[in-house]
């Protein structure tokens, strides 16, 4: 453990929503709503305006619109978001030559990296509000939480406590006496299972947690998984920064237009995916032993099942085969909404198969051909999209349908703009489209949720 609170968790406030407000200026100080628009559609990010509403991430569209009907109901724009995320990043590498990112909004920061030692809480919390001013001055306006502690777990939970635009650092040394009164949630890896066992035994707090013997918690949640938590509740966690996070693993999931039911068709559907997984893992030459299938049900609850094998592979036809038995053993009664299939326990070395006997390795694997469906944003326009106009210059879509679409004409840098309404034909406006990457998609995919 170190001697001073030198980790730090920079978290961008409400980032995607807040980059459409920074870029939006009539949206500013309104609730705004990032991610999937349709039917199916889940939420990505709300701001926080639209959460005094009790909008939340993951929370269908559906939802979100009947809680806040009035909100501004916007797609993704990840070209703009990895854009300004890549701006955040330099300044926090200004900072210090070790930085880890998270995902797009959040990273770790080493200060001790930067040769900063013996630092009081008075130091941090200077250090930590130029980080914010120059993050804010990089990005256009963004504000940023940041917590800091002796560790990554401390640091992590501190970022969270005085949202938004807030630093909170934990003295070293105290960091069992914070973490004491939480929920016990707080803690990595205590989900919802787990929290409930833990609550059999009388522990609901994280102070609970820490009155606990190791032998008692190890009956409580088994052997690996309670020497973890022993271990976190006290905050006792020596994981480095580490600038050059590994993959970890590889995986293709999608959204429905309808709930399915038909089991055949949830099969094909998971042995293409299988394939697609394989062909992402032999592109990056890495193979996996562990295959996992995701289900989410109608009613938004998801369940995960998983099957390790002997050996890695990046074999399409044993990770279909492993998927489809996985598949095979979910309750899809009631329709699935979403289905995905991954390989974790990633290695870049193959195995000959162990798992497949020799009799299975000379049948192919049946894979039913079904329609693509596209990954990128539908050929018309969607709420939120870029355009420019010949005549009216930069703006975004307000709405569209009925072969017509309304744009407001505004950017970050002009006041609230007027609003006018074209024919979707009309050959002076067009779609401003910055360069989108293979890794933009996946991203979408996983933050989305959704590909509507």
């Amino acid at each position: 453990m170190r001697n001073d609170p030198s980790i730090l968790h920079v978290d961008l406030d409400a980032f995607f929503a807040a980059v459409e407000q920074r870029d939006k200026p009539s949206l500013r100080g309104k609730p705004v709503v990032v991610g999937g628009i349709g039917l199916r559609g889940v939420v990505s990010t709300a701001s926080y305006e639209a959460r005094r509403y009790g909008v939340r991430s993951a929370m269908s569209t559906a939802e979100a619109r009947s809680r806040c009907p009035h909100a501004a109901y916007l797609g993704t724009r990840f070209e703009v978001y990895r854009a300004t995320s890549q701006a955040v990043m330099a300044q926090m590498r200004a900072l210090s030559p070790l930085v880890e990112p998270l995902s797009l909004d959040e990273a770790f920061v080493d200060l001790a990296a930067a040769g900063l030692s013996n630092l009081t809480v008075d130091d941090v919390e200077a250090i930590s509000n130029d980080l914010k001013a120059a993050i804010k001055e990089a990005s256009g306006g963004l504000t940023a939480s940041v917590g800091a502690g002796t560790s990554k777990l401390v640091a992590k939970i501190a970022s969270d406590l005085d949202k938004p635009d807030g630093v909170v650092v934990v003295p070293a040394g105290t960091e069992a006496e914070f973490l004491a009164p939480m929920q016990v949630t707080v803690i990595p890896g205590v989900g919802p299972a787990t929290a409930q066992r833990l609550s059999m035994a009388g522990v609901r707090t994280v102070g609970d947690l820490q009155q606990l013997d190791l032998d008692e918690l190890v009956r409580q949640v088994g052997s690996a998984h309670g020497s973890s938590l022993y271990r976190l509740a006290t905050a006792s966690d020596d994981r480095a920064v580490v600038s050059d996070r590994e993959t970890k693993s590889v995986s293709v999931e999608d959204t429905f237009e309808t709930d399915i039911i038909d089991r055949s068709l949830l099969s094909a559907i998971g042995d293409r995916m299988a394939h697609r997984v394989a062909e992402r893992l032999q592109k990056a030459q890495l193979s996996g032993r562990t295959v996992t299938v995701k289900t989410r049900m109608h009613d938004f609850t998801t369940h995960t099942r998983s099957s390790t094998l002997a050996g890695p592979t990046d074999d399409p036809r044993v990770i279909a085969r492993v998927a489809r038995r996985l598949l095979e053993d979910s309750d899809i009664s009631g329709g699935i909404r979403l289905l995905g299939v991954g390989v974790s326990s990633l290695a870049d070395w193959i195995q000959d198969d162990l798992f497949t006997e020799s009799e299975d390795e000379e049948l192919p694997v049946e894979v039913v051909e079904l329609p693509e469906r596209s990954r990128d944003r539908p050929a018309g326009y969607y709420p939120g999209q870029d355009v420019v106009h010949t005549q009216y210059g930069e703006g975004w879509v307000w709405g569209s349908g009925r072969g017509r679409v309304t744009v407001r004409f505004e950017t970050a840098q002009t006041p609230p703009g007027p609003v006018r309404t074209f024919a979707v034909t009309d050959p002076e406006l067009t779609k401003r489209v910055l360069h989108v990457t293979e890794d933009d998609k996946l991203a979408e995919t996983s933050q989305d949720g959704t590909n509507e």
